[in-house]
């Protein structure tokens, strides 16, 4: 997996966590699959996903068995800076992607003549 938007610039943990949670944030996700799909250990994903807790930027909506549910929380103000930001540097790697590729020109077919 490519790095996020947001983990090209702060390589850490919680880069990472964000990154995901930001693309994914209409749904709530366990520690565990946090862990999984960030890139990151379980340990480390729980220990950043309580931070992000305290900061509001994410909130834990619900328990699923012993599972505790976090999703990106968009009514935080600075979820919503955050959010604008990932989308930003998104934004920017993908124009500079597309203007650093050749254009292809395409060669049409003579028709033969009879």
């Amino acid at each position: 997996m490519s790095d996020g938007p947001l983990e090209s610039m702060f390589p850490v943990a919680s880069s990472k966590i964000l990154d995901f949670l930001s693309t994914h944030k209409r749904w709530d996700y366990s520690v565990s699959d946090i862990a999984k799909y960030s890139g990151v250990s379980f340990k480390t994903a729980l220990v950043e996903a309580k931070k992000l807790q305290a900061q509001d930027v994410v909130v834990k909506t619900r328990t699923v068995g012993n599972a505790t549910m976090y999703q990106f929380n968009m009514d935080s103000k600075q979820a919503q800076y955050i959010d604008k930001l990932i989308n930003e540097i998104a934004t920017r790697r993908i124009q500079e992607a597309l203007e650093s590729k050749p254009t292809m020109k395409i060669k049409q077919k003579k028709k033969k003549s009879r």
